[in-house]
């Protein structure tokens, strides 16, 4: 064939069957698999060019740690073993993302870290439970994705840094702010470097960088998702969870990550046959089911209230009945409750030395948290970096900690304050099937002292005019023209599958994601089309 033929007919194939990779789901990809358009190995060359693109280099975005120097292997194995045997199933061959605090096997060459030069080099003694189940379905781990260092638990520095991986940049505005703590894998989901991802949350450290990068994130019930190999803060607050481009890619990742593990006892108590989260994408979900508004929690931004107030017609058309307000009984107290910030802190000084504990080795030495603080100080040219990121308040309070009286006490308020008088009151209270609230702001934290699940899914935009806000950064805009907003969903334990179910329905019918795509920069260009042996 002629070379401009030859040109001409990969063009006419691009236009047909290559799917975008800004913005295609994991569906799509295996369609594509299934049907040899392209291979898995395609799909991991075309992924790590676009991380080439605005990683490290053009925009900067600092979403991707380090990439697995095995996946171009893996994938090659994968597709002999889709012509072989057949596909393993959706995930079959399909590129991930793991948030830096998520375990993956040492001698394929990748780190855990959090972020940390303390834990580089350290020698984990398996895969997470998470990462050995999206392997098992076949998914390929391409990377680490960056983080707020620790999960955010160091001290007061801006969202997203971590002395390994620098500071993750939002991509829709120069310098904008992507939240923590699992900010890469919320960039790297906006500007599509991977299929899937994996984050982690406390706090809203899911739900909050995807609200920021409109992104789909959820964070399940505690003790729906094992925690087994994953980096801690906190045994009573802490889980994985999936953050995606849609709530089917995130309803995918989840059904193949939850189940019960022996390594997390609190996984043993989940519910008999966990459903097939698959099945919970109903578009008419919302249709006679009552979602109630807690409007003391509202924050005063003007383009979220109006775009939060907006949607709450949305919700109607969808057959759904608003309940506004239906405010927390509990709502004052929660607000100032201190509970929270002393478990976090006494959880997490006694459950990073039971981590570390676990390692096959640890090359730096350290033990415990004394000893992380120590190696800080001695490495404070790799991590206490003046004049943004040289914090590490939070380390030093939650070692002066201990397990007392007063924290059992906190623990107990927290359960009471999220569960029974928080989120369960509120339920029965206004006969509600779920909770939405703007995601910026204080939604997670009901969610966070209750265990319960929270899905965010994206809601807006920044308008063009807002100021923006700090000038100069410092180092990031935290409020700037385009700058993505979500909206919260919340409901009692082990209620993924309705929640699921309304996010879904919401996010057919507003599509708010293809509004607006992140700024010219931060878009890497290459597509599978580039990358073809042809």
């Amino acid at each position: 064939m002629p070379g401009d033929m030859l040109s001409r007919s990969v063009t006419v194939l691009s236009e047909n069957v290559f799917p975008d990779l800004y913005e295609s789901g994991i569906l799509d990809l295996q369609k594509g698999l299934e049907l040899g358009h392209f291979t898995s190995v395609d799909l991991v060359k075309a992924y790590l060019a676009r991380i080439d693109e605005v990683n490290l280099k053009g925009a900067a975005l600092h979403a991707v740690l380090e990439t697995n120097p095995n996946a171009l292997s893996q994938a090659a194995k994968l597709d002999d073993e889709r012509k072989s045997k057949g596909s393993r199933g959706p995930l079959h061959g399909i590129p991930l993302l793991l948030k830096d605090n998520i375990a993956t096997l040492h001698e394929e060459g990748m780190n855990t870290t959090a972020g940390s030069y303390a834990l580089l080099g350290s020698v984990v003694p398996r895969d997470a439970f998470v990462a050995a189940k999206l392997r098992e379905a076949g998914a390929i781990l391409l990377g680490k994705a960056n983080l707020s260092e620790w999960a955010n638990y160091r001290g007061k520095v801006p969202n997203g840094f971590s002395g390994r991986g620098g500071q993750t940049l939002c991509p829709y505005y120069p310098n904008g702010d992507a939240s923590g703590s699992s900010s890469g894998s919320g960039v790297a989901m906006a500007v599509g470097l991977a299929a899937g991802s994996l984050g982690s949350e406390t706090d809203g450290s899911i739900v909050s960088p995807s609200s920021k990068n409109n992104v789909v994130g959820i964070k399940p019930t505690i003790g729906l998702v094992s925690r087994a190999g994953v980096v801690p803060i906190s045994s009573h607050q802490d889980t994985a969870g999936p953050m995606c481009r849609s709530v089917t890619d995130a309803a995918l990742l989840l059904s193949v990550i939850a189940g019960p593990d022996p390594r997390d006892t609190v996984t043993l108590y989940q519910p008999g046959v966990l459903p097939d989260y698959m099945k919970a994408l109903d578009p008419n979900a919302l249709k006679g089911k009552r979602l109630g508004v807690p409007r003391i929690f509202l924050r005063d931004n003007k383009a979220i209230l109006e775009a939060f107030n907006a949607s709450l017609d949305t919700f109607r058309a969808l057959g759904a009945e608003i309940v506004d307000p239906a405010d927390f009984p509990c709502a004052e107290e929660m607000k100032e409750s201190q509970a929270e910030t002393l478990v976090l802190k006494t959880d997490f000084k006694a459950d990073v030395a039971e981590y570390i504990s676990g390692l096959l080795e640890v090359l730096t030495g350290v033990k415990n948290l004394a000893d992380l603080i120590e190696f800080n100080n001695t490495h404070a040219d790799l991590e206490l970096i003046p004049p943004y990121h040289d914090d590490q308040s939070r380390f030093i309070a939650a070692e002066a900690t201990e397990k007392n009286d007063a924290y059992y006490a906190a623990l107990a308020e927290d359960f009471d304050l999220g569960r029974r008088r928080g989120i369960d009151a509120t339920l029965q209270k206004f006969k509600l099937d779920a909770i939405i609230l703007p995601t910026d702001g204080t939604a997670s934290k009901p969610a966070a002292i209750s265990g319960y699940p929270i899905i965010s899914v994206p809601l807006g935009f920044q308008p063009d005019n807002v100021e923006i806000l700090p000038v100069p950064a410092a180092p990031l805009h935290t409020q700037a023209p385009g700058l993505p907003f979500g909206i919260a969903f919340i409901g009692t334990a082990y209620s993924e599958f309705n929640l699921i179910g309304f996010a879904y329905a919401f996010e057919q019918a507003t599509q708010v994601r293809l509004k607006r795509r992140a700024y010219a920069e931060a878009i890497p260009t290459t597509q599978i089309k580039d990358v073809l042996s042809i």
